[in-house]
């Protein structure tokens, strides 16, 4: 359905999530597409109500929760009837923490060859990135939620047009408080948006006060930790040991690149190049990692491990409570609490 403005034809605007941590942005990307699940579902197209949508769901997936179930149903029937060609797409990759834009280009169709769990589709034309450092708060929060798919406010969409114009220039502040979820599950709303905040936070330190952050990781998890003065690191930035000189195994060099673009193999390969064999490989880039630099860390002669800004905002959370208080201060933390329901 299109909505007339002083004669203008006003599409709507959607984000469409790649599942959990973005598992799909690279195949939405590439192949031209946003797609949702509930495969047993089978092909929805004869499925012109909500009601038809949700008697479906009743009978496929009998044992869900019926709110789990008015919700699927909800999300289900905007995506096969309420969206339309034309209409603005968004989907985000959190370990990048940028949001893909773009406009709807087909109607919908169900179609197994993009992924097995994912298999209700749409075809979409894709026009650029958008990195999340430039986006308002309010915008941030907004595009917060956990729903697979979700409306889009008519000021988020075009902030994020206006973003993807290079017509914008990033918000001072990026704190703001985390907004009342109007979802199932209240909890997992508020930690998510939580999440992407503490992300923000991470994001914006400095690259010094980033290696202090993973060395600070480090000794959380039990190792000494040695860090290379400000200059040229020949590949290494800190050295993990359980004596702290890199003598007593197991030694973990580590690289920390703390940039807006992603890592690709000819970095990983230039990291692993010195190393001994009995070295352990961390390296740990904000701005994420090529799938090209995450088979090079694969397939490297000693054990490597790739972190991003993803990865390491959970590490960070799982061990907040063992960090040094120098660690903490980098980013400080507060521990809430809110009601549980049974």
């Amino acid at each position: 359905m299109y909505l007339v403005h002083k004669g203008m034809w006003m599409t709507k605007s959607w984000m469409v999530r790649a599942e959990r941590n973005g598992r799909l942005f690279d195949a939405f990307k590439e192949k031209a597409v946003v797609a949702i699940g509930w495969p047993a579902l089978g092909d929805l197209s004869q499925a012109k109500s909500r009601k038809a949508i949700s008697d479906a769901l009743g009978k496929v997936y009998a044992g869900a929760k019926p709110q789990s179930q008015a919700m699927a149903a909800g999300q289900l029937h905007r995506f096969v009837n309420e969206m339309a060609p034309g209409d603005m797409v968004v989907t985000y990759d959190p370990s990048r923490r940028v949001y893909l834009v773009g406009e709807i280009s087909s109607a919908y169709r169900h179609d197994t060859s993009i992924d097995p769990e994912d298999t209700q589709v749409r075809s979409a034309r894709w026009h650029g990135e958008v990195s999340r450092d430039l986006l308002s708060v309010e915008s941030r929060n907004s595009l917060g939620s956990i729903s697979t798919l979700f409306r889009l406010s008519n000021e988020v969409a075009a902030e994020l047009k206006k973003a993807l114009s290079g017509n914008i220039s990033p918000p001072t502040d990026i704190t703001a408080p985390i907004g009342e979820a109007a979802e199932d599950d209240v909890f997992e709303n508020m930690a998510s948006r939580a999440h992407e905040f503490i992300k923000d936070k991470v994001n914006a330190l400095s690259w010094e006060e980033m290696q202090e952050l993973v060395a600070g990781l480090l000794r959380s998890l039990g190792y000494k930790t040695r860090v290379s003065e400000v200059g040229p690191d020949r590949g290494k930035d800190i050295v993990a040991s359980p004596d702290g000189f890199g003598f007593e195994a197991p030694r973990i060099v580590v690289e920390v690149k703390h940039r807006k673009g992603a890592m690709g193999a000819p970095e990983v390969r230039s990291f692993l190049g010195g190393r001994h064999p009995q070295d352990k490989g961390l390296y740990v880039s904000t701005g994420g990692f090529t799938r090209e630099a995450r088979y090079e860390a694969e397939r490297a002669n000693i054990p490597t491990a790739l972190m991003d800004l993803d990865d390491l905002v959970k590490s960070l959370l799982e061990q907040y409570d063992k960090l040094d208080l120098e660690t903490q201060q980098l980013i400080p933390l507060k521990r809430i609490f809110i009601p549980a329901w049974s």
